[in-house]
């Protein structure tokens, strides 16, 4: 039997021994097939993984002769499959050892919401003990593996966190009160954890300690996010002053995933400079915020510079914009503050606040490359990325269909998520752009690939979605966009070497509607239902292979 174990050093396994697999470049190329298994994975996208912005001339030859090494070094030819445009990994789920970690989580999570803490935390601990240490521990320093080594640490966190809450129900708050002292002092802008120490220190009769312990939350967050706690905490503060009954221990209230700590709102995130960015990134956020799936809106100004006046002005603003969107019944919560580094302050946000979409306005990025500061973005940040690219008004878009240029790649699926998203929010129908037919050479429409798209779209949105065929050119993109309401369209394969590409900039440049261009995160977007949060990732695309 053949197996992979990432929750710790990579591994592959067979038969209970372990493998040599070879080489660094390989053992790479095999970790990245194993966190997307079972869905192919574009050469393209090895190589953009394996190389960078620096490929060798041979690197699509070089990914051929690894690929050959591994099926000998795996000992069954059909374990890696050539599939267009590139490899997928086929192996059961139960044999990575994530899927079986996922499972008993899901299994501990269900036996809590039915009433029974006791085997949910029991299920939680096996969960946790499959946990070897550091995720994909000898890819650290890797570029590839830092988004799935983001992610991976925290589904590891969050069934930590679930662990506690069961223990929190069985009256166990008194042994949980230094785990979670350690936890928020490990991770200091975590909510979660904080939350539960609350809990855990008011159950122990320690009602003080846990308003400080609220206070010191305050005080952290203000002072590093620029941001007050969330509606779910300050809840929980008051019922803690008001000596509420239903965090007593058994009370009906309490029993919802086992402690009186609510999760966190989903939320989308807002990042930019100034007024003139946020103002129309917000025209494009408030139709994704009140969608079936409300989310709250985390608004947040970056300055430059230690400008005092600039910043209470920019605040000022800020709190008004807020009120405004409250009044409209949008949950937001909005901050300005000064950095030296904008890109990691935006990763640290993403990575600390449950959000399921990164919206910048990438409007001003130079041709060519992007720049440090937009790289660490994409890179560092767990959740999907929306870059505003073209047009894009301050006010809200226009009315008009809203158009996906589909070509099946992994970020092309979450562009038609984003799409999706867009067009349930605003109450745009939804086209799906893909080539026409080419007799010349032989070559077929993508009319099937778009109704498998559809019939996804339908089943997970309820959107249905019209396929547009149209030459595979700049001009045949921007002729179906005519009078859209926004254009969606998923990051180059190459956006670390060559950016946003001279295709998808002539169509940004050419279109009139707003243009968002999307890169993948690890983390579920917006439009997954509530146990595809539990998941390692979940988008269209895995469900499709489904």
């Amino acid at each position: 039997m053949l197996e992979f174990r990432i929750l710790g050093p990579f591994e592959a396994r067979q038969d209970g021994e372990v493998v040599r697999i070879g080489g660094p470049k390989q053992r790479a190329l095999l970790a990245i097939l194993v966190l997307s298994a079972n869905q192919p994975v574009s050469v393209d996208r090895l190589i953009e993984e394996l190389w960078g912005g620096r490929p060798p001339g041979s690197a699509a030859h070089s990914i051929e002769v690894y690929v050959s090494q591994l099926r000998k070094a795996l000992g069954d030819p059909g374990v890696i499959v050539t599939q267009r445009p590139g490899y997928r990994l086929q192996v059961e789920p139960e044999h990575i050892d994530l899927h079986r970690f996922e499972s008993l989580v899901a299994e501990g999570r269900d036996a809590v919401a039915v009433g029974d803490p006791e085997a949910g935390a029991a299920r939680l601990r096996e969960a946790l003990g499959l946990w070897r240490g550091a995720p994909l521990g000898d890819f650290a320093f890797e570029t590839f593996a830092q988004g799935a080594i983001a992610r991976l640490e925290e589904l590891r966190l969050a069934a930590l966190e679930d662990r506690i809450d069961a223990d929190l129900a069985l009256g166990r708050h008194t042994q949980v009160v230094g785990e979670l002292e350690g936890l928020v002092s490990e991770h200091t802008l975590r909510e979660r954890p904080r939350g539960q120490l609350m809990l855990a220190l008011y159950r122990a009769g320690r009602q003080a300690e846990a308003l400080e312990a609220y206070a010191a939350t305050r005080a952290v967050l203000v002072e590093e996010l620029g941001i007050e706690p969330s509606p779910a905490l300050q809840r929980l503060e008051r019922a803690i002053l008001n000596h509420d009954a239903s965090l007593e221990l058994g009370a009906p209230a309490a029993i919802r995933r086992g402690a009186q700590v609510e999760p966190t709102t989903r939320s989308i995130l807002l990042a930019g400079s100034g007024a003139g960015q946020l103002e129309a990134l917000l025209a494009l956020a408030a139709p994704l915020a009140r969608s079936a799936s409300p989310h709250e809106l985390i608004v947040v100004s970056l300055l430059a510079g230690g400008d005092a006046a600039r910043l209470a002005q920019e605040t000022g603003r800020l709190e008004e914009r807020r009120a405004a969107l409250l009044e409209q019944g949008l949950a937001a919560r909005a901050a300005a503050f000064t950095t030296d580094d904008p890109g990691a302050d935006v990763v640290r946000l993403a990575s600390q606040q449950d959000v399921d979409l990164l919206l910048l306005d990438a409007r001003e990025a130079p041709a060519g490359p992007f720049d440090a500061e937009l790289t660490a973005q994409l890179d560092g940040v767990p959740c999907d990325v929306a870059l505003l690219v073209g047009g894009g008004a301050d006010d809200a878009p226009p009315a008009g269909v809203v158009v996906v240029p589909f070509g099946g790649g992994d970020d092309d699926w979450s562009a038609l998520e984003l799409g999706a998203w867009l067009a349930t929010g605003s109450g745009a129908p939804l086209a799906l752009c893909g080539a026409a037919a080419d007799l010349a050479v032989e070559r077929r429409d993508a009319s099937r690939l778009l109704a498998t798209a559809s019939l996804v779209v339908q089943q997970l949105a309820g959107v249905a979605a019209q396929p547009v065929l149209t030459a595979p050119t700049v001009g045949g993109v921007v002729e179906a966009a005519a009078g859209a309401s926004a254009v969606v369209m998923g990051v180059s394969p190459r956006w670390r070497s060559e950016g946003l590409g001279a295709a998808r900039s002539a169509i940004a440049a050419a279109v009139e509607a707003p243009c968002l261009v999307v890169r993948r995160g690890l983390r579920p977007g917006g439009l997954s239902p509530p146990e595809g949060m539990t998941r390692f990732t979940w988008s269209l695309a895995a469900t499709s292979a489904d």
